[in-house]
């Protein structure tokens, strides 16, 4: 899941744009080996990104929290969660309806794929000229989304 967050990003050509801010940015080990083991745009524009030490690879100590979130969720949201925790994130990126439900169990701050393309939008740091046209780019490079869930989202664009 969290591959495919990478995926939208990329492909709407924004994730760059997004780690520039001035916060920590991090993957889990997990993250980064489920990343690279397909040669594809998502894994060359990853390893770009940490060649620039953009963002910060590190594991969590909290082995036992992760062991028992792997149980229902993927390694890769595991570790996250887990490494959120750890480090009390201001915020932890998840599209994944199950892992989202089970980190704001646990007091985390969630935000998800759209709230990334809406705070670049407010910031400024990407243009949204048609909100229907942006849509359908979304559902273009098969992002799941209903229209009235994007409405909610972009409701002041």
């Amino acid at each position: 899941m969290i591959r495919l967050r990478l995926f939208f990003l990329v492909r709407l050509q924004v994730l760059e744009l997004f780690l520039n801010a001035n916060d920590d940015f991090y993957l889990t080990p997990s993250v980064i080996t489920e990343i690279q083991t397909k040669n594809d745009e998502i894994s060359q524009q990853s390893e770009l990104l940490l060649g620039k030490e953009k963002v910060l690879v590190q594991g969590t100590n909290l082995i036992s929290l992760f062991n028992s979130l792997n149980v229902n969720l993927g390694r890769g949201e595991s570790e996250t969660i887990a490494l959120a925790t750890e480090l009390q994130a201001d915020f932890i990126i998840l599209d994944d309806l199950a892992a989202r439900k089970m980190a704001t169990k646990l007091g985390l701050n969630v935000r998800g794929t759209l709230a990334i393309l809406k705070k670049l939008a407010q910031s400024e740091k990407m243009e949204i000229n048609d909100k229907n046209e942006f849509y359908q780019n979304l559902i273009n490079i098969k992002f799941r989304i209903s229209r009235s869930i994007f409405d909610s989202v972009f409701y002041d664009f």
